[in-house]
């Protein structure tokens, strides 16, 4: 089977993180795996310079700086997968947990709530309901003498 030619990660319609923006990191990883966890480097990293990425314009990369700034380490995002057995599955998870992230610190913010007041007529219908649920409990009650 042929090589797919993967261009770059693709975060959003407008945003494309190029491939040689990215770096991989593998180590052994903990957890199941028979023998072979003794031995094979499926443990994988996935790094990318997020404060110097020529993927982003100026707004995109403060957007992205502010909302991940607890994430960041010197402005570089590093995405850790160990939950296969297999060091390909845990690059494509990889792939898709940075996709995921980026995708979601660069959406616009949502429009401000305009501040609405409640009508008349809300006011007096929910008092005129307190009223009789008052009403309806004062009759529950025992006699006074």
């Amino acid at each position: 089977m042929p090589a797919v030619h993967n261009p770059g990660l693709r975060v959003s319609a407008g945003v494309t993180i190029p491939e040689s923006e990215l770096s991989w990191r593998f180590s052994r990883s903990s957890g199941p795996g028979g023998q072979g966890v003794n031995t094979t480097d499926s443990r994988v990293e996935l790094v990318w310079d997020a404060a110097s990425s020529a993927a982003l314009s100026t707004t995109q990369r403060e957007r992205l700086l502010e909302r991940l700034s607890g994430r960041l380490v010197d402005g570089v995002l590093t995405i850790a997968a160990s939950e296969h057995r297999a060091q390909l599955r845990n690059r494509e998870a990889a792939r898709a947990r940075l996709a995921a992230l980026v995708g979601e610190a660069l959406q616009p913010p949502p429009p401000t709530r305009r501040p609405t007041k409640q009508s008349r007529g809300g006011k007096e219908r929910r008092l005129k309901a307190k009223k009789q649920r008052t009403d309806i409990k004062q009759l529950r009650r025992p006699p006074r003498d």
